[in-house]
């Protein structure tokens, strides 16, 4: 295919559909010669005459009248493949799985009321949330993956990312728990059984890092992969959990108690992250936009490159 030229197959539409070289001369705002030469390279490229005298008019060979219908919808796919896309998106007609990497936590703090949202414009789509044993972006460059949320980390430089909101870290126990009847010091925090949320099976985190500056240890008993794991947890025993401010609020009925740490911890910045291949796909924007609605409500950001956050 190394000689075709495809601006053929436009005048092969416009020569067939109009049975004239001079009406597909106008068709196409050529002359009439050059519309005579181009009629002569594709009778070279095809093999036949395509259309031949009859009287004062041409008409079709029978080659050029099998190829009528193909040349003329082939004509309008090679346009539309080469030209620009349009961005004009129908969302009541879109049908399309939205493949989005998070943990538990955020999918059960915001997840019901995304798809929600997206179901409301575009009844057609999908969602489907993939488990989240690492910080890997390999399945973003691949295509695997439409959607990274969580913290930023350790990524390529072209990973495009927009901050959701931001999050902070609080202590769960059952209520009625001894920890919560006077007031909240880091030696009585630090004086209990812990149980952990951890993916790669980490047993330290900020908060140990804060209670090590006081001279103080806590002892962690028990280590989970999620936040619901670690609830249902202490919902049913006197350990003590570490949970995010987003994940708790969304439990409405809890059987646990919430608390501020009684050490200092930074706040945490919780981000939607992609690749730059989908920047211009209008569905895949229309989703970022969705779900940036969802977790902040008015807010509205310029999408941001890995090197710049």
């Amino acid at each position: 295919m190394a000689d075709a030229d495809l601006n053929l197959l436009t005048a092969l539409d416009a020569l067939l559909t109009e049975g004239s070289v001079a009406g597909a001369a106008r068709r196409l705002g050529l002359s009439g010669s050059a519309m005579s030469r181009t009629l002569a390279r594709l009778r070279a490229a095809t093999g036949d005459p395509l259309l031949v005298r009859a009287g004062r008019g041409l008409v079709p060979t029978p080659h050029a009248a099998a190829l009528a219908a193909r040349a003329g919808d082939l004509a309008r796919e090679a346009h539309s493949v080469l030209s620009p896309a349009s961005g004009v998106l129908d969302l009541t007609a879109l049908e399309r799985t939205f493949t989005l990497r998070a943990n538990e936590g955020f999918v059960d703090a915001f997840g019901g009321a995304l798809l929600a949202a997206i179901l409301r414009q575009a009844p057609g789509v999908c969602l489907r949330f993939a488990p989240k044993p690492d910080k890997d972006f390999h399945p973003l460059r691949e295509g695997a993956i439409d959607l990274e949320i969580g913290v930023l980390g350790e990524s390529g430089p072209e990973i495009r990312l927009q901050a959701l909101f931001e999050d902070r870290f609080v202590g769960i126990v059952r209520r009625g728990h001894a920890l919560t009847s006077s007031p909240m010091t880091p030696e009585r925090y630090a004086g209990c059984d812990h149980v952990v949320t951890s993916r790669r099976g980490r047993l330290r985190g900020p908060v140990d890092d804060a209670l090590t500056a006081l001279g103080l240890t806590r002892r962690v008993v028990a280590m989970v992969p999620g936040f619901p794991a670690a609830l249902a947890m202490v919902a049913t025993s006197d350990l003590v959990g570490l949970v995010t401010q987003s994940f708790v609020s969304a439990q409405k009925d809890a059987l646990v108690a919430v608390f501020d740490l009684p050490v200092a911890t930074a706040s945490i910045t919780i981000s939607q992250m992609w690749h730059p291949r989908m920047d211009a796909d209008p569905a895949h924007r229309w989703l970022r936009g969705v779900l940036l609605s969802v977790c902040r409500p008015g807010l509205s950001q310029p999408a941001l490159k890995r090197d710049s956050h």
